[in-house]
């Protein structure tokens, strides 16, 4: 299996969809009476066309989920007062508004948390019937980070981003106002988004498998313990003999959020996604027969799941091959001793099985920052990470 203050360009929300264009030249062709008369209720709107209110409706309600992480959010109250969703829905909301409230409480309390969030919806779909509606979109979020300008300038993040699908429906009430009744995130598992207040379900790698050979003990996991602040931090070089580690960090920064079309994206995306940042950077196939799929020895991506090795997209797979079999990564006793191109992999639930694989595209100050997908996020803290699950064990790799 297995991503303050303002900027230096003021940004603003925006819904990017391009059913929102259609819908306003199909109203300026026809008249405000277009969408007098809805569809009756056995026939369904085109996906390219919706009513622009629902994806207000929709960019509503995330913008103030978000707002509920940051250090000037409303209350949960008066923030589900204002959703435009049915009783049903909106009592549930408030429960979760709250507990994205806490949740934006601990991330300030470890690092800072977020100053301010920027939500954008881009629409996929959208089904329009007479009484309800559907719309499949993707949530994209920017949170930012309590930095100043010059500090941004120094090599600190901005902001974290991230990047989730959603379907929600909607119905239309006694009044022919359409409220939100649902809201279901399409996330595959992986870790919680930030967006979230809901732990997902972790699932099995689609990619990985039980491998031919017994490996035996991992030995011990990677300590969490902060290090002295006036340790000798290692600094690593962008390009070595071997690898070129700025490469690495470049493509994760690129496809973080728009995933390269060269390669399957799987169910549980996020190893897959580590497997081609280190090979932009300079890890070479090894192996490549079918006969060599299972083995943890070989790494190789090909045309075809079956055709592609476990090690490639297989999180516990991955691990074996680069520590052990490969030795292209080397343990490090200390997750604070990450830097640049790392790999970090998690242990969530303790199993003696990694469910995780992440890089890290920046560090500042001591802090490592990780990209990963399932769920797509860019530059999320490792403090962060490391609140959102005590219980973990981390393995890091030097790349």
């Amino acid at each position: 299996m297995i991503g303050r203050n303002m900027s230096v360009s003021d940004h603003r929300r925006t819904i990017t969809t391009a059913a929102t264009a259609v819908v306003t030249m199909m109203l300026t062709a026809t008249g405000a009476s277009a969408y007098a008369e809805p569809p009756s209720a056995n026939t369904a709107a085109s996906a390219s066309v919706e009513p622009g209110e629902l994806v207000e409706l929709a960019e509503n309600y995330l913008q103030k989920r978000a707002d509920m992480l940051t250090s000037v959010h409303p209350t949960p109250r008066s923030a589900s007062a204002r959703l435009g969703a049915t009783r049903a829905m909106a009592s549930g909301v408030q429960e979760e508004l709250a507990a994205l409230g806490e949740k934006g409480q601990r991330y300030r309390e470890v690092d800072g948390g977020y100053t301010r969030a920027e939500v954008e919806v881009e629409t996929s779909s959208a089904e329009l019937n007479e009484r309800t509606a559907t719309l499949r979109l993707t949530e994209h979020t920017r949170l930012y980070l309590p930095v100043t300008r010059q500090e941004v300038e120094d090599g600190a993040p901005e902001y974290e981003e991230s990047s989730l699908a959603r379907t929600m429906t909607f119905t239309r009430n006694a009044d022919d106002e359409w409220l939100l009744s649902s809201d279901e995130v399409e996330a595959g598992g992986g870790p919680t988004p930030t967006t979230q207040a809901t732990d997902l379900n972790l699932v099995d790698d689609d990619g990985g498998g039980t491998p031919d050979e017994d490996e035996g003990s991992k030995g011990s996991a990677s300590d969490t313990t902060a290090l002295p602040e006036n340790g000798i931090e290692y600094i690593k070089p962008a390009v070595t003999a071997s690898y070129n580690y700025s490469k690495m960090v470049s493509y994760a920064n690129k496809y973080w959020k728009k995933h390269n079309s060269a390669y399957r994206t799987y169910g549980n995306d996020c190893t897959n996604f580590i497997s081609q940042a280190v090979h932009a950077g300079g890890w070479g196939p090894k192996g490549g027969a079918l006969i060599q799929r299972k083995s943890n020895k070989y790494w190789f991506y090909g045309p075809a799941k079956p055709l592609t090795s476990y090690t490639w997209a297989g999180a516990e797979n991955w691990y074996w091959f680069a520590k052990k079999h490969s030795k292209r990564t080397k343990p490090l006793d200390n997750v604070w001793k990450m830097a640049s191109a790392d790999v970090l992999q998690a242990d969530f639930d303790r199993n003696g099985k990694i469910d995780h694989t992440m890089i890290v595209t920046k560090k500042y100050k001591g802090t490592p920052y990780l990209t990963y997908h399932t769920t797509d996020t860019h530059n999320k803290s490792l403090k962060k990470i490391l609140s959102d699950y005590p219980r973990a064990l981390w393995y890091a790799h030097r790349t």
